[in-house]
């Protein structure tokens, strides 16, 4: 079983590398442009670059755009950063603030070294300067800019599917736990096959609460193979308590709910 989850996770780790040594076949990019800097120069240089179809799609401002990112679903959006006419940063941190999560590259004409770690720091995933990048190294920076969110998507799913896992298992054990108590308060009501008094809890042997739930603990991990000797020890253990039958749910109770 371990040699198979190790394979399993290897086999993963492997496609994941591959992956991320691969172009996506197809993109859909949003490019938020300005009126001095549309997108027809970028639309060009990306149809001459086969690597990647790279489907561009433009709106001019800031308002044209946000329009567009509400009503549609793009794989990544471009903004042209012009200080006086669309501020990127300011636009980028009021979107993030949102709640919205779209891959998010900055084309500019300052240098990397002096907007890359601004754009990051409002949410961007990248900046590229318009005047040094190469157009494969813009599809790129795109490229593993989607990767990232898809990855990211994909743990918060197995997160939220954990979390609804525990969820699922806490609530089937409180009601079985609340059926079990639900079970010892009959009998004792009805007192059928069994008139032992239920004892205080501070009564029952320390020795026999601690190897119940060394037993229990085992018995989710392991099953119940292999758990024959455990099984000879409660039962000894149960004798030089001198419980009764009902007595016996005290102990699986306690430590259900401790």
């Amino acid at each position: 079983m371990v040699a198979l989850l190790s394979e399993m996770a290897s086999s993963n780790r492997s496609a994941n590398a591959a992956a991320w040594r691969q172009l996506p076949p197809r993109m859909r990019v949003l490019y938020i442009a300005t009126r001095q800097r549309t997108g027809g120069w970028l639309a060009e240089a990306f149809a001459a670059d086969s690597a990647s179809r790279v489907v561009l799609e433009e709106a001019v401002g800031m308002g044209a755009g946000l329009a567009r990112l509400r009503d549609e679903v793009f794989d990544a959006v471009l903004v042209s950063h012009e200080a006086e006419e669309l501020n990127a940063l300011d636009m980028i941190e009021g979107y993030r603030a949102g709640g919205a999560d779209e891959p998010i590259v900055v084309l500019g004409t300052q240098s990397e070294q002096e907007m890359a770690a601004l754009c990051h720091e409002v949410g961007a995933d990248g900046y590229v300067c318009v005047h040094t990048a190469t157009t494969r190294n813009l599809i790129w920076v795109i490229a593993q800019a989607v990767q990232r969110h898809q990855l990211v998507r994909d743990n918060q799913r197995l997160v939220a599917a954990e979390q609804a896992r525990l969820q699922r298992e806490h609530d089937e054990a409180a009601c079985l736990l609340q059926q079990q108590r639900s079970l010892l308060e009959s009998a004792e009501n009805q007192g059928h096959g069994d008139s032992g008094e239920l004892l205080p809890i501070d009564c029952l042997p320390a020795e026999l609460i601690h190897h119940y739930r060394e037993l229990l603990r085992t018995y989710v991990i392991m099953g119940s193979g292999n758990l024959a000797r455990e099984l000879r020890h409660l039962a000894e253990l149960l004798g030089i308590a001198g419980l009764s039958a009902r007595q016996t749910w005290q102990p699986h109770l306690h430590v259900l709910v401790t």
